[in-house]
């Protein structure tokens, strides 16, 4: 934050690490299922974390595809990147549209952990009762 309380990007993370989750963060934007996935270590656990989390590469497909169905567009855009090693953390604005045109804005933070070049954790914390009332959807 600059002394006026206006956010601004932080650019902490420039490392291998950083650069694949930045990858994987912009490639919602193609709505490419396989690639998203292609991020991702076989036993790699993807965790919303107000809900169960999801183990191993299959689930997280199926979580995925799930979310591209129910989204017309999604933009997952980085406020802040910071990253030590093999963990990168992600201060995100989540944006999506919905099929019916209705739009979802939902502040995020995002924690990676990545190995030998793949993510093996990804866990979102965010406002569950807050994503519920803009979409009207369940998770």
């Amino acid at each position: 934050m600059d002394t006026g309380g206006n956010m601004k990007n932080v650019e902490l993370a420039s490392d291998g690490a950083a650069e694949l989750v930045r990858g994987f963060l912009g490639a919602w934007r193609e709505r490419d299922l396989d690639r998203l996935v292609g991020f991702f270590a076989d036993a790699a656990v993807y965790h919303n974390v107000p809900v169960e989390p999801i183990r191993g590469v299959a689930g997280i497909r199926h979580a995925f595809a799930r979310f591209l169905e129910m989204f017309e567009r999604a933009s997952l855009d980085i406020v802040n990147i910071a990253s030590d090693s093999n963990l990168v953390l992600v201060e995100r604005i989540d944006r999506f549209v919905m099929r019916d045109g209705r739009g979802i804005e939902l502040p995020v933070t995002g924690v990676f952990e990545v190995a030998d070049g793949k993510i093996v954790r990804f866990s979102d914390y965010f406002d569950l009762g807050d994503f519920q009332r803009q979409s009207g959807l369940s998770l």
